[in-house]
Parts: structure tokens; C-alpha cells; sequence
């Protein structure tokens, strides 16, 4: 995207613009994007981005075009993160400009409306592919370089070194992949198991280019994981109208992580009668609130929206639900068979970094010196996260075995919630 800069500095500009803190009423439908963002001026100037052509508008004195404000704009929707909210109509300054564009284009085409057009799509779909083909050539040369000159010197990097190669992934519009790349940059200085983790995903990512490469040969539920993968996201409007399923939905577990960026929540569900565990993900800009609040340990009678993909699989909320209240966790297995249940899922879709587990009577044991355990009663154990405040666990559980939620992350176990006096409680 920043190859549409008309020189470098606007670029670099449109980096640092690229953060939540300086925008508001962002927001983003099939064809536009748009937000206000806060200037030397004393109201916030006006930007919006048609993602057909792409075409920019800002109202910023700037005579540079695209000016970077709309760089910017076009940077934070790529993110793919929430900070740009997926909505069903366009704000008012932002659609009044796609009408009139709508309008002179109609009127140097001699006729009133346009009507859609499939070939056009098709051309801007095939455009994009190519982009995001051309930028993972790249990046495979990058991995072969890497490994190449071997893993131990990565450390030696300096953050440009993987902050360039993000950046060259969210230029070729594959800004999920890009992101992870970018993360890796702090992990192999802080892990002590740095260099395990590095070929580990080293071999994911390469699995994601090849994977990519023979994406007309992949299922749909293939197709989906890897598009969820490289950032390439899907509209409301299209997961709505696919499949869905209606179950009462236990919610089992609340995840919230915040930035300077962004706050976002997981909420994990698990269907009493079709025994499918999904997720739903929740956006807001970091300061902000939740649009979607959910109740742990209440059941929502509801009908879901499945994104495709592999179990578990992203859900959206479809219609009207009932609220009650749920007693206890309404799935749980001993460690072994939770961990046959993550294998499953991790073959189904070897990118998860997140697997829900939900265990039965485990005991919170901790030790001095090494990190606290989760052991069943067949005295099969799991490490808890480093980190993790375990005082809240030992409380609840007063030292006996306890129903346990948490999720699965780097084969470690983040709690969630146990169940206490019957209920669900977070830890």
C-alpha cells in the first residue's frame, strides 16, 4: 500500500500516523473506508479511501496525492485488527463523497447508475492475488535466507531487521502474516526457548506460502483458515450469509489483551446439543469499550454464523438470542484426552495459536522454583503459563480439584475460569 506514496516521506509519515490514538470514527464497508483524524488543525481533518480504485479524499491542505492521512487510513484497515470497524453504512461525510464521485462517474459514463460489475470484480480480486503472490515470492526468499545463514545470529538483528520484512508482507496486502512476523522480532529476545519457537514458526510460515500457491486445490474450510492466517478478511455481510447453527451456547471463557493500539476479546462458546466450540472476537480501539459484552457462564439460545474454516472456528452472532444462566462447565476431559482433542484441531489447522481446554478435576499444584502444574486425577500434568497469578486458583480451589477453562498457548495452559460453587467464575 505504501507503494501508492507519491515520495518517501509521505510514507514514512503514514507510519506513524498508522495508530488508533490520532483517529476516530473509523469505520470501513465492501467499498469504502473512512475516519477522522486529529491534525494540527483544530477539527479533525475528514479522510476517506474508495477501495476500488483505490481513489483518496482528506480534507488536510496537503497537495501532496494520496496525501498521508489517507496513506495512513488505508495502513490501519490492512491491520485487519478491529481498530476499523466493519459496518453496514458509511459515515455521512464518506458516503456524500462516494455519491457525488458515483454521480460525475455516471454522468461521464451518459447514464444515471452504474450497476455492479462482476468483470470488474474479478480484475480487482485477480489484481490482489498477483499482489499478495509477488510479496510471498519474496518472503519465501527472505525465509531461504534466514535459514541460510542460520538461526543463531537472528538475535544479533536489530528490530529493522523484521519490522522491513512486515513491512514488505502489509505492502503485498498480507497484513495477518505480517504481524506475526513482526512479533517475532521481540520473542527471540525474550524467550529462553527462542530458537525452538523460531523454526517452529519458521516452518508454519513456509507452510503458508506453499499452502497459498495451491490455493485453487484447497477446501473451503482450508482456504479459510489460510486466508484468516495472511489477514485477507472476510465481510460481515459474506459470513452472515453462509452457514450457520443454532445450539444453546455456554460461554465457557473470556480473554481480553490490550495495547496501545487496540482491546480486543475472545469469548469461547460451546454448543450443548452440536458440541462445536467456537469463538467470537470482539474490537475496540484501546481506551474504548466493547461493543459485544458477553456473561460468563450464561447460556445464549442463539443461531451463529460460522466462518469457514476448521474447528474451532470463528462465529458471528446472527440474530435475536436468550440470555440464562448456566451452572458448572458443560465439557471437560482428563489431560489426555484434552490434548488428543488439540492435536485434532491442530492438524486440522496447523496455524491455530490458540486451543481451547477444558479439563476435569484438576488440582493447581505449585512449586518452589519451577512453574505451577495443572494434575488430573491420573496424576496427568500441564504447565501453567509463566506468569499466570495462581493465588486466584488456589483460592477458589482451596487445594481440591476443580473444572478448569483455559486456552492452550505454546504448550502451555492460560486459565480462563474454574468452576466454583458450581458456577463459573474468572481467574
Amino acid at each position: 500500500m505504501l507503494r501508492l506514496a507519491p515520495d518517501g516521506a509521505s510514507a514514512r509519515a503514514a507510519r506513524s500516523l498508522a495508530t488508533p490514538g490520532t483517529w476516530s470514527a473509523l469505520g470501513s464497508t465492501e467499498s469504502l473506508v473512512w475516519g477522522k483524524c486529529q491534525g494540527s488543525a483544530r477539527e479533525p481533518y475528514q479522510v476517506t479511501v474508495d477501495l476500488h480504485e483505490p481513489a483518496f479524499r482528506c480534507t488536510c491542505p496537503s497537495r501532496k496525492f494520496p496525501c498521508k492521512h489517507g496513506l495512513a487510513l488505508l495502513l490501519l484497515w490492512a491491520a485487519n485488527d478491529g481498530t476499523v470497524a466493519d459496518l453496514d453504512e458509511a459515515s455521512p461525510f464518506a458516503a456524500d463523497w462516494a455519491h457525488e464521485r458515483a454521480e460525475r462517474a455516471a454522468r461521464k459514463a451518459g447514464r444515471s447508475e452504474s450497476a455492479p460489475d462482476p468483470e470488474a470484480a474479478a480484475k480487482r480480486q485477480a489484481e490482489r492475488e498477483s499482489l499478495m503472490s509477488a510479496g510471498l515470492d519474496e518472503f519465501e526468499r527472505w525465509l531461504f535466507d534466514l535459514v541460510r545463514q542460520g538461526l543463531a545470529g537472528v538475535r544479533a538483528q536489530p528490530s529493522r531487521f523484521w519490522e522491513t520484512a512486515a513491512a514488505r508482507l502489509v505492502d503485498a496486502q498480507v497484513p495477518g502474516l505480517a504481524e506475526r512476523v513482526r512479533a517475532m522480532g521481540g520473542a527471540v529476545h525474550a524467550r529462553p526457548d527462542w530458537a525452538a519457537h523460531l523454526l517452529t514458526q519458521l516452518g508454519r510460515w513456509y507452510l503458508a506460502v506453499r499452502a497459498w500457491r495451491r490455493r485453487a486445490s484447497l477446501s473451503p474450510a482450508e482456504l479459510g483458515d489460510l486466508r484468516a492466517l495472511l489477514g485477507w478478511p472476510r465481510r460481515s455481510e459474506e459470513i452472515l450469509a453462509g452457514e450457520r447453527v443454532r445450539d444453546r451456547w455456554w460461554v465457557l471463557g473470556l480473554r481480553q489483551d490490550e495495547d496501545e493500539r487496540l482491546l480486543s476479546q475472545r469469548t469461547w462458546l460451546y454448543g450443548e446439543h452440536t458440541g462445536q466450540t467456537v469463538v467470537l472476537l470482539d474490537f475496540a480501539a484501546a481506551g474504548g469499550s466493547l461493543r459485544v459484552p458477553h456473561v460468563l457462564g450464561s447460556v445464549l439460545d442463539s443461531e451463529l454464523a460460522l466462518y469457514p474454516g476448521a474447528e474451532p472456528r470463528r462465529a458471528l452472532l446472527a440474530g435475536e438470542q436468550t440470555v440464562t444462566a448456566g451452572e458448572g462447565l458443560p465439557v471437560a476431559d482428563s489431560v489426555p484426552a484434552a490434548l488428543d482433542r488439540a492435536a485434532t484441531w491442530l492438524a486440522g489447522n496447523p496455524w491455530l495459536d490458540r486451543i481451547p481446554l477444558a479439563l476435569r478435576a484438576v488440582t493447581v499444584v505449585p512449586s518452589d522454583g519451577e512453574r505451577t502444574v495443572l494434575v488430573d486425577r491420573e496424576g496427568h500434568a500441564l504447565p501453567v503459563a509463566e506468569g499466570t497469578d495462581v493465588w486466584p486458583l488456589l483460592a477458589l480451589s482451596g487445594g481440591h480439584p476443580v473444572d478448569l477453562f483455559g486456552e492452550w498457548i505454546d504448550e502451555h495452559v492460560h486459565p480462563c475460569s474454574v468452576v466454583s460453587d458450581g458456577r463459573l467464575v474468572s481467574v
